[in-house]
């Protein structure tokens, strides 16, 4: 194993994805890549986005995600594991699948948020689509848990 994508969404599972796959990292000495997939700018959906002050809002969010990621990656660095940080907007599923293609992952490793079947029916799961469509295996941390347990 040489690459891990770890998509994070910075909810309150995102601590323990991240600590989970770091240890996958250090046990392998792979490098990981945090991908956070930021919604797409409503221009790029074919929405008018607003007064500037919405685009202004829109861009500090943005910069506030990315400046999270890197932070992240960061702290992994310090750690000794090869960390990179990559923040991408559009659909989340799409982009994470697509993006797991081009840096030839060999694992995904990223949360649950542990939502019951209605909500599934309804919105579908993140997580779901990325393992219905990955091309490599996928590692799930549940919300209700953290790293209990060596990865490998």
């Amino acid at each position: 194993m040489r690459v891990v994508l770890v998509p994070l969404d910075f909810s309150e599972v995102s601590g323990a994805v991240v600590e989970w796959a770091a240890r996958v990292a250090e046990r392998f000495e792979c490098r990981l890549w945090l991908l956070h997939v930021a919604s797409p700018d409503p221009e790029f959906v074919g929405y008018e986005a607003g007064p500037d002050v919405v685009r202004e809002q829109r861009a500090s969010e943005l910069r506030e995600e990315h400046r999270e990621l890197q932070s992240r990656a960061d702290d992994l660095r310090e750690r000794g594991i090869d960390a990179r940080a990559l923040l991408v907007e559009g659909p989340t599923v799409e982009k994470i699948l697509s993006e797991a293609e081009k840096v030839s992952a060999d694992l995904i490793v990223m949360g649950s948020h542990g939502h019951g079947a209605l909500y599934r029916a309804l919105l579908g799961s993140v997580s779901e689509g990325v393992v219905r469509g990955a091309g490599c295996p996928v590692t799930i941390v549940p919300a209700r848990s953290g790293p209990t347990e060596d990865p490998a």
